[in-house]
């Protein structure tokens, strides 16, 4: 039992910290695109 939760904790820890990176690599996409929209308008 004590290493099933062990288990789901280092599991949820690993899906907060994914979703995270997720969450970054959306934002600098993003600034990225933005960067090439300002590019190409000049």
């Amino acid at each position: 039992m004590r290493k099933f939760i062990l288990l789901t904790v280092a599991a949820a820890a690993l899906l907060a910290a994914g979703c995270n990176t997720v969450s970054g690599v959306g934002r600098d996409a993003e600034s990225a695109g933005k960067a090439v929209s300002r590019a190409a308008k000049r």
